[in-house]
């Protein structure tokens, strides 16, 4: 990769993961059950009935975790906190137990020269906030800012780097509207009081997180992002992917950046957010950067009957795909990075989350080349390479995911991890492309200086 010339010296080289995907423990030290340990237990709700049970068993692995996030050389890795593990009432007491281990791992990382990026909410909401009505009910944004207040007054000293909520979309739209996320509810008027509640809990959370941390914090929000394509030159296709780029990108973006909710989705859902006087101040809270995941772009046709937006995805022809059926589109990532830039105008972004599940092999010597992974890992950092050239404030970019995990409702199968997962064993292997991400990194450094 000797394509990599337009990125800054200090640009930030990282690893994702995500608490309920990798902790396993879900009883452990007080923990209480999150909304994703219920809706694991619903029939046919997850793949092959796997749960979160044991995950990873990063909760008592972490140290060899570490060690792998050493071989890899990052710089920084993103990781989630558990609510249910930091406050198991949801609001309340903080137990100490559960606050303990993110102190503990937060120091580990530190001492191996890893800068952490702490996430406060990856979609495990309490269950006994869901059980008070979850995200459609406003308190919860309410409870996300305190928790977070008290995550930031624990780890906020040495801990610099925070992200409030992931991919607002998800808990939104797929958990409230599609149903195929926890809490797995299927109503478009919940889904849009979701969404405008967990955006209210990023605003609020922003300003708990400045006003506990000790050291200056840089605070973001991530979202998933994808450009819309129409499937065709059918002026109704046009149409689908107008609304399909405003319920996946500008819905969320455009309150983030002080414009409110876009009319024309307002007028497709038809449903007024749940907006009370100073909501959307609070959301347009200043933001030190934009996270940004992209898996894919979005070809879409027109589809009339379907759930809103209206807008149904399309296989493209002949393109190749990953594990999860979704297109190699590295120029979306590109597409993005720019349009974000163009419109919105981030003074920082970062690529907070970027991978790709492929049917990996383990050979008889017990090695995974996973060669699709490596292709793919390059194209998509000459795509960002491309994007800094045209002007994107790009400060860095974290591999999804450090190590193979519950792919949510997919199961197990998927598996996006540099790091190869044995589940019976536990055993981690590192796969070519962590070798070949780690090998990118270090000859960056080198071509730096």
């Amino acid at each position: 990769m000797h394509h990599l010339s337009h990125l800054s010296s200090d640009f930030v080289w990282g690893a994702a993961t995500a608490a309920f995907q990798i902790e396993g423990a879900v009883d452990a030290d007080g923990r209480s059950p999150s909304i994703w340990d219920t809706f694991g237990r619903v029939p046919g709700a997850i793949a092959n009935g796997d749960t979160g049970d044991v995950a990873c068993d990063h909760y008592h692995r972490w140290p060899e975790d570490i060690g792998l996030l050493r071989e890899l050389g990052v710089d920084a890795y993103r990781f989630s906190v558990a609510w249910p593990r930091v406050i198991p009432t949801g609001t309340g007491a903080v137990n100490p137990k559960g606050l303990a281990f993110y102190d503990r791992l937060v120091d580990e990382l530190l001492d191996a020269g890893i800068r952490p990026f702490v996430t406060m909410y990856h979609w495990d909401l309490p269950q006994v906030l869901q059980d008070k009505g979850g995200w459609p009910v406003r308190d919860t944004a309410e409870a996300l800012a305190d928790y977070a207040a008290a995550v930031a007054g624990a780890l906020g000293d040495r801990v610099t780097d925070w992200c409030t909520v992931n991919e607002p979309l998800c808990v939104a739209w797929i958990g409230h509207l599609d149903g195929t996320m926890a809490p797995g509810i299927r109503d478009l008027r919940l889904a849009v009081d979701a969404s405008h509640h967990v955006l209210l809990g990023h605003g609020l959370a922003t300003q708990a997180i400045r006003a506990n941390a000790s050291a200056a914090p840089n605070v973001g929000v991530v979202l998933n992002l994808s450009p819309a394509d129409p499937a065709t030159d059918d002026p109704a296709d046009a149409a689908a992917a107008v609304r399909s780029d405003g319920h996946t990108n500008r819905w969320w973006l455009d309150p983030l950046y002080g414009r409110g909710y876009p009319q024309d989705m307002v007028d497709v859902y038809g449903y007024e957010p749940p907006v009370r006087a100073g909501d959307l101040e609070t959301i347009a809270t200043p933001t030190d950067f934009l996270g940004v995941n992209y898996y894919f772009r979005a070809v879409v046709t027109d589809d009339p009957a379907g759930p809103a937006p209206f807008a149904r995805q399309v296989e493209v022809p002949g393109a190749r795909q990953t594990a999860m059926g979704w297109e190699v589109s590295a120029s979306g990532l590109e597409r993005t990075l720019t349009r974000v830039t163009r419109d919105y105008g981030p003074g920082r972004i970062y690529v907070t989350e970027q991978g790709s599940a492929w049917p990996d092999v383990v050979e008889p010597d017990g090695s995974i080349q996973d060669k699709e992974r490596v292709d793919y890992l390059e194209q998509h950092l000459e795509a960002i390479n491309a994007a800094v050239a045209e002007g994107v404030p790009l400060a860095g970019y974290f591999v999804w995911s450090l190590l193979d995990n519950l792919e949510w409702a997919y199961g197990y199968d998927k598996r996006f991890g540099l790091v190869h997962v044995d589940y019976a064993t536990q055993q981690r292997t590192m796969k070519a492309s962590g070798r070949r991400y780690a090998e990118i990194v270090r000859d960056f450094r080198a071509s730096r200086g």
